[in-house]
């Protein structure tokens, strides 16, 4: 009875463990693992913190994750942006196929703390390529897919992005929030498809590590 109680736990923790990944960006890049589309990157350690560097450049960056078969769960980033207007849009990639059709959900750190009442309810927006974009969401569905980030965090400094995607739903929490900045209803019928990361037109950041949590 001893064996086979110690074989069910080494199962359950294999199972556990298939559940969760880790993925570190700077030991990724030098293996050679991460596509990296539009952009150049460097690997970079600064006071404790090991990652990538995506410098800017015209139009959208991404970089995939050696991640392809994600359906339903947490993706959680640290990321750091910057705060100057127009020119920091960093977040996540999920339900990927190719260059041109995902899901993301991105940060834009100028608007964190702006004054103007517009602007701070842009911080955090979700978009659906190649169909719905930032512009075409804003212009057709005015503030249904951004929102306001309650006390959000310094916008030059590093801070965590966790999403849940539950089949059609999209929640992004930034760093340890009880509540969702943002709650949506995903606006196309991909139910899996490859991770990544995103910078949006003219804009770089930092990206330290991924973590995915599997919920089947």
């Amino acid at each position: 009875m001893m064996k086979n109680l110690i074989i069910l736990l080494l199962l359950s923790s294999v199972t556990f463990a298939q559940k969760s990944k880790t993925f570190d960006l700077s030991t990724l890049q030098k293996e050679g693992k991460l596509v990296v589309v539009n952009r150049e990157i460097k690997t970079i350690t600064e006071n404790n913190h090991n990652f990538i560097k995506l410098e800017d450049k015209e139009g959208e960056g991404l970089v995939w994750l050696p991640e392809k078969n994600f359906k339903n769960g947490e993706i959680t980033v640290w990321m750091r942006g910057k705060d100057v207007l127009q020119r920091s849009f960093i977040g996540l990639i999920f339900h990927g196929i190719d260059d041109k059709t995902y899901d993301a959900v991105y940060c834009r750190p100028f608007n964190f703390f702006a004054k103007d009442s517009v602007r701070k309810i842009h911080a955090i927006q979700y978009i659906a390529h190649p169909d719905f974009t930032w512009k075409k969401l804003r212009e057709t569905r005015n503030g249904e897919f951004e929102k306001e980030i309650v006390n959000p965090p310094d916008p030059n400094g590093w801070f965590k992005m966790r999403l849940v995607i539950r089949y059609k739903t999209v929640e992004g929490y930034i760093n340890d929030a009880a509540k969702p900045s943002l709650t949506v209803e995903k606006l196309n019928d991909r139910h899996d498809g490859k991770v990544g990361l995103f910078v949006g037109d003219g804009a770089g950041g930092d990206f330290e590590k991924v973590t995915i949590k599997f919920f089947d």
